[in-house]
């Protein structure tokens, strides 16, 4: 038999041209497997074949694990103070091995053998051939429509196959076995049964090759596309930066008569492309980026990461898109939380801000709407200001003299203080389930404190919207906070 097995192993190297050691890999893989069946349960085997005589042998083994990890398969762990009292030296993740009986090779046959085998065989070949694929570092998978698998594509290139999601297709787009067709490969998912190169054609990142396989100075480095955002299939914006003054992004990107964009478009089934200037300065981006509406002015938030667009009745349905489409594409496009509003709206937010402000200078600094009013209009938004901008800015003010600027400066500072301490009042009132919740920083568990929200069922009964408005936090993060908070519902 053992002789049986070495002729075995060398017709099947030579007949798939591979090293004797994978097959013999594939033998020791076989000849466990079927000692695994023999013995039951989850047992662990290693089958060890001498490559010169083909004589084996077969161990059982136990993996060591931590004592406190505790056993999760007992047929097959060991605890360490457990192994310790055989070899004295062992350590975790050693292994504590039995000598077995070995299965004879007649036993499972030895077409079953060869059968188990060439299966061995093709997984290492394919994954050799994912291996060398990956090694390229292409970006794009080009191949051919094989066939259909449960709703995804199955795209062949050469001796590679790539799965495209239905999800990850460009809507209403029909594309029929034999079809030529280009993908973004987003990644490898070793979990995937079958083609394990998942593709898309759908993603930001698709549209950044395509033109940067249609536009030579990407690839030389004089043009860059720094953000990408797409509604795919109907419309997608990038923002586009040269690094030489030489060259136009925008015109470059877009070609002779539209030849370059046109390029983009054709391979993504028709879809727009507005190539926006990017700028350092996040305005100015967003300005760009919400062309073709003409803005009229433009008020930025830091903390809350948001911008009030103020746009004219004309502009305001160009502004907003179909289906708020264009300035959810600037939105994505930028970064920033756009909101897009008249003059008359912008006008009534300003003044019930103004209000508001005004309403906590008179209330803590105990002054009266006169002098609130004259701190609003230099430009003074908050406590903080009054308190802590350098002296000399609150000196230059003309209806102020050096006494009143420093009485209103201890003010706020004494208020600023009452403050806190009303608030770490507050915060010791929250639930230490919520002040355990992962994500939540002090500040923000001061904030939602302030707004009401104590124990993390309040938290988790929030909409995105509220909780976004509460603490200025993006709707991505504000999304994840929710849902963490609301984890509990489900393993209860």
């Amino acid at each position: 038999m053992n002789r049986e097995m070495l002729m075995l192993v060398d017709a099947i190297s030579r007949e798939k041209t591979v090293d004797r050691d994978v097959v013999f890999g594939a033998v020791e893989a076989a000849l466990a497997s079927a000692t695994k069946k023999l013995h039951g349960g989850e047992v662990d085997i290693r089958v060890a074949v001498d490559r010169e005589t083909g004589e084996y042998e077969t161990y059982r083994r136990w993996h060591v694990v931590p004592n406190e990890a505790g056993l999760q398969n007992a047929d097959a762990e060991v605890l360490l103070f457990e192994a310790q009292e055989q070899i004295a030296d062992i350590e975790v993740d050693d292994y504590i091995e039995e000598s077995v009986e070995s299965v004879p090779i007649g036993r499972i046959g030895a077409q079953a053998a060869k059968q188990v085998i060439l299966q061995k065989i093709r997984d290492a070949e394919r994954e050799q051939l994912l291996n060398d694929f990956l090694a390229r570092g292409d970006k794009i998978f080009v191949g051919t429509v094989k066939r259909l698998d449960k709703g995804d594509i199955i795209v062949e290139s050469g001796r590679v196959e790539g799965r495209l999601k239905r999800s990850e297709m460009i809507p209403k787009e029909n594309l029929r076995s034999g079809d030529r067709v280009r993908a973004f490969i987003l990644g490898v998912d070793p979990t995937q049964r079958g083609p394990q190169i998942m593709l898309s054609r759908s993603a930001p990142g698709f549209m950044v090759e395509l033109f940067g396989q249609e536009v030579p100075e990407i690839e030389q480095g004089l043009l860059e596309i720094k953000s990408c955002a797409r509604d795919p299939g109907s419309r997608a914006k990038i923002a586009v930066v040269s690094h030489d003054r030489r060259v136009d992004p925008i015109g470059t990107c877009v070609g002779v008569r539209g030849s370059r964009v046109n390029g983009v478009t054709t391979e993504l089934a028709g879809e727009r492309v507005d190539i926006v200037l990017w700028s350092e300065d996040p305005a100015q981006f967003v300005i760009g980026a919400l062309a073709p509406a003409n803005v009229q002015s433009i008020v930025v938030d830091e903390e809350r990461h948001a911008m009030d667009v103020v746009v004219d009745e004309e502009n305001l349905a160009i502004a907003i898109g179909r289906g708020g489409q264009n300035v959810r594409l600037a939105s994505e496009l930028t970064g920033w939380r756009i909101n897009i509003m008249t003059a008359e709206e912008s006008q009534a937010k300003q003044a019930t801000e103004t209000e508001s402000v005004r309403k906590v200078f008179v209330e803590k600094l105990d002054v009266d709407e006169e002098v609130a009013d004259i701190l609003i209009a230099e430009g003074f938004t908050s406590l903080e200001e009054v308190a802590y901008v350098p002296l000399q800015e609150m000196l230059e003010i003309e209806s102020f003299d050096e006494d009143t600027v420093q009485e209103l400066r201890t003010r706020a500072k004494d208020a600023l203080l009452t403050m806190e301490i009303e608030r770490e009042e507050k915060v010791d009132e929250v639930s230490q389930d919520l002040r355990d919740l992962e994500g939540l920083t002090p500040e923000l568990i001061g904030k939602l404190s302030d707004g009401g929200v104590n124990t993390r069922d309040d938290l988790a009964d929030l909409a995105v919207d509220e909780l976004v408005e509460m603490t200025g936090v993006d709707e991505t993060q504000a999304r994840a906070l929710i849902m963490k908070a609301r984890e509990h519902w489900f393993t209860a």
